[in-house]
């Protein structure tokens, strides 16, 4: 490993202070930015330490809604009252996630800046990955592929994102806050990740120097009904290869008044396609309907060979979480230790 310095932030304001100098890279939990270093992977000069920063609080908003602060960990946002009160689907996506050790580590923002999971990725024995070394080339399309991506990818990448959290996030139609020396902003979690395209090597819309400072959750019809569906080749400790974070808001007579998908494990970023929750609304959630939505959400779905399964993997899971999501009852989704 490189020699690094390491200089600990006591505010928000010193993080964008220390992090403005060549090399710089912000350390929270580090349980994905560890193994990159430890791998050659990521070759950081300097680590800005924000792990104990003022951030670690989980807030009413005034609109009805839930901050997380970025420096919130994994395991307590799953366990927070409120998030399993009025997100239970955010607090399933995070059980299913990592192992109990990770998860007590990992924080909010550490959680939607992690990078893929992608074999030719992480092992620098693999010359081409377009991802680690910009226009090498990509080992991974031709190669084994069977954790690949089967919708957004270009010729360029095929990687997934490998946040469970995200996924859930994405259903709930997060809002990520960012802070820089030049202000704040605010994206929409759709907005912050980006496909492929050209710049694989770019995962996020995050600016050199900005600083995720909290997730903010809108208010949710959702609570009642909701699952997180995860499908991987052992019951823990392992990256989907397909989940669905589906969640309806059902009138009294059973029918659809608004409805979220998000698929993980298939694309660069959570997969949200706004016509396959429209085309539920207004109608039972039955399996005709979710069939339908199945198909608008894996419209022009593709597979590289290994990974050709996902298809109707990915098809089979979002029926069945919206079946899942229309049964459950309060009780139910509260249980997040349930798979």
């Amino acid at each position: 490993m490189d020699p690094v310095h390491y200089q600990r932030a006591h505010s928000i304001d010193d993080a964008l202070r220390l992090i403005d100098a060549p090399g710089a890279c912000f350390i929270a939990g580090g349980t994905n930015l560890l193994d990159l270093m430890k791998g050659g992977i990521a070759r950081p000069q300097r680590l800005v330490d924000v792990s104990r920063l003022p951030w670690q609080q989980i807030e009413p908003r005034p609109d009805g809604g839930l901050r997380l602060g970025a420096g919130v960990r994994n395991s307590d946002a799953a366990d927070h009252a409120e998030v399993r009160r009025r997100y239970p689907l955010l607090s399933r996506a995070l059980l299913a996630g990592a192992s109990p050790q990770l998860r007590n580590m990992a924080s909010v923002g550490g959680n939607l800046l992690q990078r893929t999971r992608c074999v030719y990725f992480y092992d620098d024995g693999f010359a081409r990955c377009n991802k680690r070394r910009p226009g090498s080339g990509c080992d991974a399309i031709g190669g084994l592929n069977r954790q690949h991506a089967i919708l957004g990818a270009s010729e360029h990448c095929i990687a997934t994102h490998p946040s469970d959290m995200a996924v859930a996030l994405s259903a709930l139609r997060a809002q990520v806050q960012l802070r820089s020396a030049a202000g704040e902003r605010s994206l929409a979690l759709d907005a912050f990740y980006r496909l492929p395209g050209e710049t694989p090597e770019r995962d996020t819309e995050i600016a050199p120097g900005e600083l995720i400072v909290a997730v903010d959750l809108p208010a949710s019809a959702f609570a009642r009904h909701c699952h997180y569906l995860k499908v991987r080749d052992r019951a823990s400790y392992a990256f989907a290869l397909v989940s669905v974070a589906a969640a309806l808001d059902l009138d009294d007579s059973g029918r659809v008044r608004d409805a979220a998908l998000a698929l993980g494990g298939v694309a660069h970023r959570p997969w949200r396609v706004p016509a396959a929750e429209q085309c539920l609304v207004g109608r039972v959630p039955d399996q005709a309907a979710a069939q339908e939505a199945a198909a608008l959400l894996l419209a022009g779905a593709r597979g590289q060979g290994h990974n050709d399964f996902k298809i109707e993997l990915a098809r089979r899971a979002v029926v069945r979480a919206l079946a899942r999501a229309a049964a459950a009852g309060a009780g139910e989704q509260n249980d997040v230790g349930r798979s």
